[in-house]
């Protein structure tokens, strides 16, 4: 009887998370829209304005409104490929023009901490790919702004190399190295956990949900 109960009790709690994850991914548009709309009109204060004490204003509601926006991100993304319902897009893309994206974002957050910032990309690879270029493009965006976040001196590279090729199939060897603080041997194997911030102590001043990297191999998983 015990164990029945318990297997019970387990079913309505998955039950329950299924629950909500669903509502999020559906509320997602509702969620973001007001957030967005609120960055938008601050633009406006930004473009229209000349007094400094406001436009100081301004840009504090800017990096505030991007930071509450990069936090609702995760969670929705999240509670989406936990309801099943994130799906993979493919098609045809100028791979070029992602590599300069990341470069222009990139470059700008490392500049802001004084941070040299470099780039080295196989020639190898295909300059027009077939693959979902949204969701590549967020994993290597969560790697290089995790790299810039924990690094408070010297420097972040990203290194993009064909590892391997299998008929019309490639293998991307996409990696990070910068010059930050490094993960504790005991914390390596809670990298990838949802949720885990690790090391709180040193970084209580780091913003963050501690879900990009779980969203990371989710993504890559669903590859």
């Amino acid at each position: 009887l015990i164990i029945i109960f318990v297997i019970m009790d387990l079913r309505r709690t998955r039950h329950a998370n299924r629950l909500k994850s669903d509502f999020l991914s559906n509320m997602s548009h509702e969620i973001r829209t007001p957030v967005t709309a609120i960055l938008g009109m601050n633009e406006m204060i930004q473009r229209e304005s000349d007094d400094e004490e406001i436009l100081g204003y301004a840009d504090n509601i800017e990096k505030a409104g991007e930071s509450l926006l990069g936090i609702i991100n995760d969670i929705l993304d999240f509670s989406k490929i936990e309801a099943g319902r994130m799906e993979l897009h493919e098609g045809a893309y100028a791979f070029g023009d992602l590599l300069r994206d990341l470069q222009l974002m990139v470059q700008m957050r490392a500049e802001e901490k004084e941070l040299r910032f470099s780039m080295e990309v196989d020639e190898n690879l295909p300059t027009e790919p077939v693959g979902d270029e949204q969701k590549l493009r967020q994993i290597i965006t969560n790697l290089l702004t995790n790299a810039v976040k924990y690094t408070d001196e010297g420097s972040v590279a990203l290194k993009l190399a064909k590892k391997e090729i299998s008929g019309n199939t490639l293998i991307m060897h996409v990696s990070v190295k910068d010059t930050g603080i490094g993960i504790k041997e005991e914390d390596r194997d809670r990298l990838f956990e949802s949720f885990a911030r690790l090391d709180e102590e040193r970084n209580r001043n780091v913003e963050g949900t501690g879900l990009g990297m779980s969203i990371v191999v989710r993504l890559l998983a669903m590859m």
